[in-house]
């Protein structure tokens, strides 16, 4: 039964709820909502396999707080260029050569010589998005992402609130902004990187069969993108076709070079991605632009435990200067990698403690008591099981044998996949509303947020081009994407 027809048949529907309506409408009308009759043609094209508790107002931001988020870009930057560069000095032997044994760990020969290659040094990832958790007295990242799904969602949903901007405030970054975002990192590209074969700017989103969940709303994207002047298609990556000019999309009047190709599938999922092999050759060759880069190295979550580590403190505060350090180490919670290998007797690993007390074995951590393991262990990258809250473990919320159980599947998982662990931190209770079909009103609900900002590279600017805000019951112990999850953008305080 669908919510905009609902509320059409209701006498004297309140604004909230003809709010709801207007955004379901436009939500499905764009193929980004789960309908019963979801096989239906969409302006999108195929089918949305998502849904999520629809509210009748966005997230609302303080002015300070958006003027936070739209400074925090910059320095989300500064890491990424002087995690890159601490990368390749450890290559060399110019900084700790456990740096890039750890970012490496577990990752194809092939894989890491492709990414090491001269002409991909300096490249960095276009997309950041950072995920964010409200606490009671700050803000806190918990992981950061350069694939990030939502970027179409996060544009629809900034189209379908905008229509009531200045009832609860203006969409951060413009009701268009993830859409221009985009486009202006896509043609900073084009117009700064010339190409061998370069006769038509044909930019190819490619997106994998394991990620083809967010094919809806990267197809959204590329037909908006169309809408603004750029020749975007959102494809499979069988669809590419390939000759010693580079890659080609096959189409009606023939086909044509694609100049750039915006990667939506993971590096670990590389075997499974046909023609993979000839997207890289085409990179390597300087056929086709392909952002993000191929380097694993730079989506590793155990990057966090380097930004920590004391022996790397000095090397941080040369390249990031005092304040950004200083910043992101308050943002980022302590993190440690969970690796294996036993310590020298003096030795003991930095920074953590159970029931004060310094650690040394990890099966101190393992036989903590449930107040002293407020934790995290999560895969640090590079598998399957890193994104979308998958693998995760909250020591708090685990009894102690199960607890026992993830820090020992971590631990073993070390030589194909490091683990990390991490501080927990519990976000805010936020009182919010939403749409309940079943009682056909409005209802409020309290929950706990998380915020995604998006930022899109520009030669040495990230600027912010929306938020999206996750907000999940009190009852669920993690906060991503499901059913019972209000999905809002944020807007800025009137």
């Amino acid at each position: 039964m669908a919510l905009a027809h609902d509320l059409s048949s209701l006498p004297g529907t309140d604004a909230s709820l003809r709010r709801c309506a207007a955004i379901h409408e436009a939500l499905v009308r764009d193929g980004l909502y789960e309908t019963p009759s979801s096989g239906a043609e969409t302006q999108a094209g195929g089918a949305a396999t998502a849904r999520w508790r629809i509210a009748p107002d966005p997230f609302v931001l303080s002015a300070d707080q958006v003027a936070f988020f739209r400074s925090l870009g910059t320095h989300l930057l500064a890491f990424y260029r002087a995690l890159n560069r601490l990368y390749l000095e450890s290559v060399r032997g110019a900084q700790p050569v456990w740096v890039s044994a750890y970012l490496d760990q577990g990752k194809p020969e092939s894989l890491v010589a492709y990414s090491r290659m001269k002409r991909f040094r300096d490249l960095l990832p276009d997309v950041i998005r950072p995920d964010i958790i409200p606490t009671d007295d700050r803000m806190v990242i918990t992981e950061l992402d350069s694939v990030p799904g939502g970027i179409g969602l996060t544009g629809a949903l900034g189209r379908a609130y905008g229509q009531w901007s200045g009832v609860s405030g203006e969409i951060v970054g413009g009701v268009d902004g993830m859409v221009r975002g985009f486009a202006e990192m896509l043609r900073h590209h084009l117009s700064s990187r010339p190409l061998a074969n370069a006769r038509e700017e044909v930019i190819a989103i490619v997106v994998s069969d394991e990620a083809k969940d967010y094919r809806p709303e990267m197809r959204w994207l590329a037909a908006r993108l169309r809408e603004s002047g750029i020749e975007a298609s959102c494809v499979e990556p069988e669809e590419l076709a390939f000759t010693e000019e580079g890659l080609f999309l096959p189409g009606p009047a023939g086909d044509r070079p694609v100049s750039l190709l915006y990667r939506f599938f993971e590096l670990f999922d590389l075997k499974n991605i046909p023609k993979s092999e000839l997207i890289m050759y085409s990179a390597k060759k300087d056929r086709t632009i392909v952002t993000p880069p191929f380097k694993p190295a730079l989506e590793e979550k155990l990057a966090f435990a380097l930004l920590h580590h004391p022996i790397l403190a000095p090397f941080w505060t040369k390249e990031l200067g005092e304040e950004t350090f200083s910043l992101l180490k308050s943002l980022m919670p302590q993190t440690w990698v969970l690796d294996p290998r036993p310590l020298p007797p003096s030795g003991i690993i930095p920074d953590l403690r159970v029931a004060r007390r310094a650690v040394a074995d990890w099966r101190d951590v393992a036989e903590a008591g449930q107040k002293d393991r407020r934790y995290v262990v999560k895969p640090s990258g590079f598998s399957e099981l890193a994104w979308g809250s998958r693998g995760v473990s909250v020591g708090h919320d685990l009894s102690q044998k199960d607890w026992a159980a993830a820090l020992d599947g971590a631990l073993a998982s070390f030589p194909t996949t490091p683990y990390i662990l991490q501080e927990f931190h519990k976000g805010r209770r936020f009182e919010l509303s939403y749409y309940d079909q079943r009682a056909n009103e409005v209802v409020p609900m309290a929950g706990r947020a998380r915020l995604s900002p998006y930022y899109f590279v520009t030669g040495d600017r990230a600027e912010l081009a929306g938020i999206l805000a996750t907000v999940c019951p009190l009852d669920k112990k993690l906060i991503h994407g499901m059913h019972d999850a209000v999905m809002v953008p944020c807007a800025v305080k009137p």
